[in-house]
């Protein structure tokens, strides 16, 4: 009996010792993804760039990073997910120490791009680790991984900005990457070997995922858009805060609040796409986030950022809710393959839009692009109507089986 048993208790601590670990490496990676919203205005009165240039330099990371998921995903079918874990975790580390040195604009744009190509290896890496260690039973799991994500994008910047009230920023991003270097050596000893990547077989389900086979591409659709209006946000929401006379710390706070509010949104619209489906949960999100960019736009200092949570609830909520449709869509043979073409769609949305909401806020201003990006909110709405058709009309049914 107690050799039937041993095996069980040490797979379920070798599967919490893989989320933990994951879930570190994820915090890690996303909090130096959003600390770039943070550095934007301090890089700007340095370098004295236009808002298309700092929208350029977020793209390079945003944009290394996606491209490079597919490729990571194959070598991870010939070496040990671990090790391009570990790896990828010291380079975006190396990168943010370059990123600290760099002396002038092109040094800081391969310092990023630099950084942004060892966080390619971390959702694709890291999120098969967590589905391989816990099997069918992975949604939960899974489900924890992302909401540590956004502790990383509550905490990293946050911590940084008030850094900068005691230190230079290159000083900084130096104490940054040290504490990269060490999650990297974290992974290094305590993740469990992932192994190599294998193609999941056909099932008996796949009948029915192809039956909704188009949905994907509007599923895909809604995603880069949703991902445009997030990231075209943040990319000027320190301006417009610094304009009602906000100072860094006070930026940086308010920042924490919309990654906060998004951690929320992403347990809260999940459970709500539960129960109402998913295309009510699509259409409340995302008018609510074209509603509550025009409130930015026009309320003060104090008002803003109290709204700012329930800004930070519906820009994420939306995705929390796509992502967990995409299994619906596809056969279960190629699962991995259409969450790494979702993911790489929606961070290279993420790349794309900041700079042209950049151009367009150099043309008209801030104001004027942020307003853009609430009309690409709404814009998402009809898209919605066009994938409802593909989703299982069940919303009951699922409200009777929670």
């Amino acid at each position: 009996m107690a050799d039937a048993i041993e095996p069980s208790q040490s797979g379920r601590a070798q599967a919490a010792r893989t989320l933990t670990v994951t879930g570190l490496n994820h915090a890690l990676h996303d909090g130096y993804s959003d600390l770039i919203y943070v550095l934007l205005p301090v890089w700007q009165t340095e370098f004295a760039l236009s808002y298309g240039l700092l929208a350029l330099l977020r793209g390079l990371y945003s944009g290394t990073m996606a491209g490079l998921q597919i490729p990571v995903g194959r070598i991870a079918e010939r070496i040990d997910g671990k090790i391009i874990l570990t790896l990828g975790t010291a380079l975006s580390a190396l990168g943010y120490v370059c990123v600290g040195l760099s002396g002038s604009v092109l040094a800081l744009g391969l310092a990023l791009a630099l950084a942004g190509a060892g966080s390619s290896t971390q959702h694709p890496i890291a999120s098969a680790a967590v589905s391989r260690a816990y099997g069918e039973a992975a949604r939960g799991p899974l489900g924890i991984y992302n909401f540590t994500g956004d502790l990383g994008k509550a905490a990293i910047p946050a911590l940084t900005s008030m850094l900068l009230v005691i230190m230079s920023w290159r000083h900084a991003l130096l104490l940054v990457a040290s504490a990269g270097l060490l999650v990297a050596t974290c992974v290094a000893l305590w993740m469990p070997v992932i192994g190599k990547g294998h193609a999941s077989k056909p099932t008996a389900s796949s009948h029915r995922a192809d039956s909704n086979r188009g949905g994907f591409a509007w599923l895909l659709c809604i995603g880069i858009l949703d991902s445009a209006v997030r990231m075209g946000l943040l990319t000027f929401l320190p301006f417009l805060l610094r304009g009602k006379g906000a100072s860094l710390p006070t930026i940086g706070f308010a920042l924490a609040m919309v990654f906060i509010g998004g951690a929320a949104g992403k347990f809260t619209c999940g459970w709500l796409g539960e129960r109402v489906g998913t295309l009510r949960t699509v259409l409340l999100t995302e008018g609510g986030t074209a509603v509550c960019i025009l409130a930015v736009l026009v309320l003060p200092l104090t008002p803003t950022i109290v709204l700012l949570p329930l800004l930070g609830v519906m820009l994420n909520g939306t995705s929390s809710v796509l992502y967990g449709t995409v299994p619906e869509l596809t056969p279960p043979d190629r699962t991995e393959r259409a969450f790494a073409l979702f993911y790489t769609g929606t961070i290279g949305s993420g790349a794309i839009a900041p700079v042209l909401y950049g151009l367009l806020g150099d043309a008209l201003g801030p104001t004027i692009a942020n307003a853009a990006t609430a009309a690409t909110a709404m814009a998402i709405c009809p898209l919605a109507l066009g994938l409802a058709r593909y989703l299982p009309d069940d919303a009951d049914g699922r409200r009777a089986s929670a």
